[in-house]
């Protein structure tokens, strides 16, 4: 279908002004040499001819057709980008031609995905193989993912009168994963073991499942029921079937997404740092642990034990908020129906009273050990102002969890977690 003719000119390429004002002063020298004449017109047209051929060549001095790479690091090195954690961006530009080009500069744009972009600037001087690269760090990131935009390339003449720019189209995504810190050892967890009269060691704490999960040598000694007769048909030796094994007990973790729980964003970021490090050192042994995400809508990955598991649950805590509004009580209430007996439940939350008093002892009765880790970031803003009745109340709520015989830790830093989950300033 043929479009207006008012819509076709509208679609011509604009010029900008400096280029008006280019022609306008090019006529004019045109117009004083055909109707004044002499040396003064000639050497003027002259200046105004080269000059315009200079100004007008940088259109094509293939800026426009720039190529380039980037290479993203953290500290040196491609490496797991943790919260706090700067990164280091190298782009390379190529410019093909051979029209001179002074600098480039170079806009880039670090866009979160919450909609916050991050611009970054610099000029480079490319060498006489037209090649350059441009350096820089970003601040200390945040939690979430990240993208980068199309990289803007823009060089000027030497007189600053026209602008000529290309893209470079390096879109590439980041993740910056929650901070962690490594937890040498659980001491109460394993003495709880202990008490269940389970081995303390995650491989001896292991259970069969009726699940096979692949096929394994023959042992002497394996029943007969074990024998995997396919596999014995096919390869000629006796193989015998492997099941899935489980861990006792099972280990639910529910991070608290309430939005008026948190003073700030800071205290959520520690509470998912938490959640982090719990799942990082029950992979290193093999425990079962699930997650029950509590916000806006609240999500569970059911307790295993396997790497495909926790790079689930790492990806999901990666673009949590705090953003949850439903009751904590009501939806614990639902789902513990479905967890077995002997489970520990770990509540990651900064929510504190005789409420959470109360929902730990339904879950007593329903013969699971409540864990609570609670949140309370140490904020630089009114930490001075801390009363002594306010700090007696921190307290009395801890001793009262522990006094029923529950877990309990009082986190105000994730560097603290090592050591309280290690048996230090237990009944601090």
């Amino acid at each position: 279908m043929k479009r207006p003719v008012f819509k076709r000119f509208g679609e011509r390429p604009r010029f900008p002004a400096a280029f008006w004002l280019l022609v306008t002063c090019f006529l004019a020298s045109l117009f004083f040499l055909l109707f004044q004449g002499g040396k003064l017109a000639s050497m003027l047209l002259i200046m105004m001819t080269f000059l315009s051929f200079y100004l007008l060549s940088g259109n094509w001095s293939g800026i426009k057709s720039a190529q380039g790479t980037r290479k993203l690091t953290n500290g040196g090195v491609e490496a797991k980008l943790e919260a706090g954690q700067s990164l280091q961006i190298q782009i390379n530009v190529q410019i093909p031609g051979y029209w001179p080009i002074p600098y480039v500069m170079i806009k880039d744009q670090l866009i979160r995905q919450n909609g916050d972009i991050a611009i970054f600037e610099g000029s480079i001087v490319p060498d006489w193989k037209r090649r350059g690269e441009f350096t820089y760090s970003t601040p200390p990131l945040r939690r979430g993912y990240y993208r980068f935009e199309t990289t803007e390339c823009l060089t000027e003449d030497i007189f600053g009168f026209f602008q000529h720019k290309g893209r470079l189209d390096l879109q590439q995504s980041v993740t910056v994963y929650p901070q962690t810190v490594a937890i040498p050892e659980w001491a109460q967890f394993h003495q709880m073991l202990k008490g269940m009269q389970h081995h303390s060691t995650a491989t001896s704490a292991h259970r069969e499942t009726t699940q096979i999960n692949g096929v394994r040598e023959y042992i002497y000694g394996d029943r007969l029921s074990r024998i995997h007769w396919n596999a014995t048909a096919k390869t000629g030796t006796w193989k015998s079937k492997e099941f899935e094994r489980e861990s006792l007990p099972k280990t639910i973790v529910l991070l608290d997404r309430t939005a008026r729980a948190y003073r700030d964003g800071a205290e959520f970021e520690l509470a998912v740092s938490v959640a982090a490090s719990l799942f990082r050192y029950g992979t290193g042994r093999e425990m079962s642990l699930g997650l029950l995400s509590i916000g806006k809508e609240f999500t569970y990955f059911e307790p295993k034990h396997s790497q495909q598991h926790y790079k689930e649950i790492v990806k999901h805590l990666v673009g949590v908020n705090a953003d949850g509004h439903q009751s904590l009580s009501q939806i614990l209430k639902e789902r513990s129906q479905e967890w077995p007996a002997g489970s520990l439940v770990v509540l990651i939350s900064p929510q504190k009273g005789s409420s959470m008093l109360q929902m730990f002892q339904q879950m007593a009765l329903l013969q699971m050990k409540p864990c609570h880790i609670w949140i309370r970031a140490q904020s630089t803003q009114g930490f001075q102002a801390q009363g002594a009745e306010q700090i007696s109340a921190h307290d009395d709520y801890m001793k009262a969890i522990r006094s029923q015989g529950y877990l309990g830790y009082e986190v105000g830093q994730l560097t603290d977690l090592p050591n309280l989950l290690g048996g230090a300033k237990r009944y601090a």
